[in-house]
């Protein structure tokens, strides 16, 4: 008989690690942070075990602790005390997500501090730019998240991670950056950002959740493919120094073809409602967490990402480093 013998390539545990086509390492994973105003406030995010609002004193317990397991990058987010109509506090130089960086850099020099910028976080409506008659103001915007991401810079921000999905938004951030003298700051594109409904839990922990209407005038449509190779050729075009896709794990198709199409680094962003789901699953009984975690995780390296955004990044290089 004539046939192919792929399992001999399987038949041990040395083999099939000697074969392995892909692999996680710890210093792939960037790790999100969620810090709001107050003292010793460290209060669990109702939605999302294991995540945390964190005050700005317990601030180096954390980072020391993230270093601690090897992981290289974090994402900064921010909960503000106050809100208004068009987001000041994100551009604001005394603001929550100015004083994290400041202070990460500070307790953690060789961190690299991605500062995730938006308005939703910071606007008493919750959407992503400016309002009127109930539209969302795409140039009106442009202005704003310019303003947020070189106060993000001047605060020590090593990379510029814009998430609104406004037109032009990577050229106005680049426009802003340079001339602040930021030319060494690079751009982490939320390039392919999709109207998802896996971003609940997130919209728990960043208290951004719209008061009308939704997103999806400026978030792509969930069933669209060649609209994201338009939105991410845009974004190399304008001066995109890194390319994301989020949600990752329902869009791994999408991360295939940006990566065979683009030579940027490739972020997958393995959001919220991915890692409730999974974290519910395993509180009761349902899942193996850690298997299906790195399963999961891995299956975003194959797909093509260089870089996964994950609230899972703690969990997996502990037992990355248990190997």
């Amino acid at each position: 008989m004539n046939f192919q013998r792929h399992r001999r390539l399987r038949k041990s545990a040395s083999m099939r690690s000697l074969v392995r086509e892909t692999h996680l390492h710890v210093s792939d994973f960037i790790y999100p942070l969620f810090f709001v105003e107050g003292e010793n406030v460290k209060k669990e995010v109702p939605s999302m075990p294991g995540v945390y609002h964190l005050s700005l004193d317990l601030l180096q317990e954390e980072v020391k602790e993230i270093e601690s397991l090897g992981i290289q990058s974090i994402i900064v987010f921010g909960v503000p005390a106050e809100k208004d109509e068009c987001g000041s506090s994100a551009y604001d130089h005394n603001g929550i997500v100015q004083k994290a960086i400041s202070q990460i850099k500070e307790v953690a020099p060789s961190l690299t501090v991605i500062a995730d910028t938006c308005l939703c976080q910071f606007t008493d409506h919750g959407h992503c730019g400016v309002i009127e008659n109930g539209e969302v103001l795409n140039d009106e915007t442009l202005t704003l998240l310019a303003k947020t991401a070189v106060s993000q810079a001047k605060a020590g921000a090593d990379i510029i991670a814009p998430s609104n999905m406004m037109d032009g938004f990577v050229a106005a951030i680049r426009q802003g950056l340079d001339e602040a003298g930021f030319y060494d700051v690079p751009i982490m594109s939320y390039a392919v950002k999709y109207a998802s409904s896996f971003y609940g839990p997130f919209r728990d922990a960043a208290h951004s959740t719209p008061q009308f209407g939704d997103r999806k005038t400026y978030q792509m449509d969930p069933a669209n493919r060649l609209e994201a190779l338009r939105e991410a050729e845009s974004d190399v075009a304008e001066g995109a120094d890194f390319l994301m896709v989020k949600p990752a794990l329902s869009y791994l198709d999408i991360l295939r073809e940006l990566k065979d199409r683009y030579p940027l680094p490739l972020v997958a962003y393995n959001v919220s409602g991915e890692y409730s789901m999974i974290k519910a699953a395993a509180i009761n009984g349902w899942v193996d967490e850690k298997s299906i975690v790195l399963e999961k995780l891995i299956s975003m390296k194959r797909a093509g990402a260089d870089l996964i955004i994950t609230y899972f990044a703690k969990d997996a290089a502990r037992w990355l480093n248990e190997k």
